[in-house]
């Protein structure tokens, strides 16, 4: 017997994203979308799409965030995908095929093809990108991360999916730049949180690591022009995440 499937989003003014979004998993049993304060169509248009639509304004971080939305779920599986990412046919096809035959206990992950600048890359880092997506809605869950939150699943069997998920990252690179930045600060304040520190030497030595590892270790190089921007990007993003854990550190703020 085939198990219910339900597709879980988290969106946020995203009405340029979600109808290729909605439609590319518009086969699913359901399909649930928690908005976060939307100010333009995202809440019409995943209505009309036939969606569940719930909203929670309040910003508690994006693990709590899916958790959240997972809540409103009522398949046996959950598919956790975001508004700027696309199921192509082939995944489907393959996800289908695991709710009709699915492994009690087991997660599934699946390959993300991630653009940048014109590009889906095929090295840097960013392919097959393995995200851990698929799972039983009433055994795992997201963790409570506030930034580059994972799926809670520790000794579960991990099964790789053939097929990928299409994310489009980067389209504009200046809005690009400012997820970055927003990323960066909220992964510094939950490492101060959690009593963490980093040095002047520490901060540079993390910053040319993530250049190199793009570039060199990742096959950056073979990405072209734009396997070279993204190690710069990497490199300016870890920066500014340890750069502001040094901040907090030092009791910097605004307000001084």
């Amino acid at each position: 017997m085939s198990r219910r499937l339900s597709v879980v989003m988290i969106a946020k003014n995203a009405a340029d994203l979600l109808p290729d979004c909605l439609a590319s998993v518009a086969w699913a049993d359901e399909i649930v979308v928690l908005d976060s304060g939307s100010e333009d169509d995202t809440v019409g248009i995943a209505t009309r799409a036939g969606a569940k639509v719930f909203s929670s304004a309040e910003w508690p971080g994006y693990g709590i965030q899916r958790q959240r939305a997972q809540r409103y779920a009522n398949g046996d599986y959950i598919l956790m995908i975001d508004t700027d990412e696309r199921v192509t046919p082939e995944l489907a096809q393959t996800l289908r095929a695991v709710l009709d035959a699915p492994q009690p206990g087991a997660v599934y992950s699946i390959a993300r093809r991630n653009y940048f600048l014109g590009r889906f890359m095929r090295h840097s880092g960013w392919y097959p990108d393995r995200v851990t997506r698929l799972y039983e809605r009433e055994r795992y869950q997201y963790n409570d991360n506030l930034v580059h939150e994972s799926l809670e699943a520790p000794q579960a069997q991990v099964i790789a999916l053939s097929g990928d998920l299409l994310h489009l990252t980067c389209r504009d690179f200046f809005s690009f730049q400012r997820k970055q930045l927003n990323y960066a600060a909220a992964w510094a304040q939950e490492r101060h949180q959690r009593g963490k520190k980093t040095s002047l030497p520490g901060i540079f030595a993390h910053t040319l690591g993530a250049f190199c590892k793009t570039l060199l270790l990742r096959g950056g190089v073979f990405d072209g022009k734009q396997g070279w921007l993204l190690a710069v990007v990497n490199a300016q993003y870890t920066f500014n995440k340890y750069t502001g854990l040094w901040a907090l550190n030092h009791g910097y703020s605004e307000k001084e």
